[in-house]
């Protein structure tokens, strides 16, 4: 099964043929195991075991991935869905970066930026508490900040305005 996953604006196109997976042409051994009744995912990649907690986003194909202590925000579409979507033009975007947004209720930990600061896409821009994990939030495309709408020690509703962004001028 072909699948086309984007990660930080990078696409890559991934096929899975029982326990080989091909990843941008390179041929991996893995084995994918989910842990029924949770959202917790085991991936092995060769001898390395992954722990990966998986959160559907709002929009078909969009999840949220813990990983390492890492939070990842990732598009994942079948070949189908991929091609649907690049026909429509359904996959064009607002152009520039997003606002960052809580993904879930939690206490901020650390703000990595400030206003004005130019940032990278993947950048860790804010670190939160949620679920007694601390989450890194990353940027979802190069821009910069435009304000910081949060403090550290604040608790945050899911959903709630952490910094406004706005492309580099």
């Amino acid at each position: 099964m072909k699948y086309f996953v984007t990660i930080a604006g990078r696409e890559h196109e991934v096929n899975i043929d029982g326990d080989t997976v091909t990843l941008d042409g390179t041929a991996l051994r893995a084995h994918i195991e989910d842990l029924q009744g949770t959202p917790i995912t085991i991936v092995t990649i060769g001898t390395e075991v992954h722990r990966i907690v998986t959160r559907r986003g709002d929009e078909k194909g969009n999840y949220t991935l813990s990983v390492g202590g890492h939070r990842v925000v990732a598009e994942a579409l079948d070949a189908r869905s991929h091609t649907i979507r690049k026909l429509t033009g359904a996959s064009a975007k607002a152009a520039g970066p997003a606002h960052l947004h809580a993904p879930m209720p939690g206490l901020i930990v650390r703000i990595n930026v400030a206003a004005g600061d130019t940032v990278h896409a993947g950048q860790g821009l804010v670190v939160m508490e949620a679920m007694k994990m601390e989450n890194e939030l990353r940027a979802s495309a190069a821009g910069k900040v435009k304000r910081v709408a949060v403090n550290a020690g604040s608790a945050v509703e899911k959903g709630a305005l952490l910094l406004e962004m706005e492309a580099e001028s």
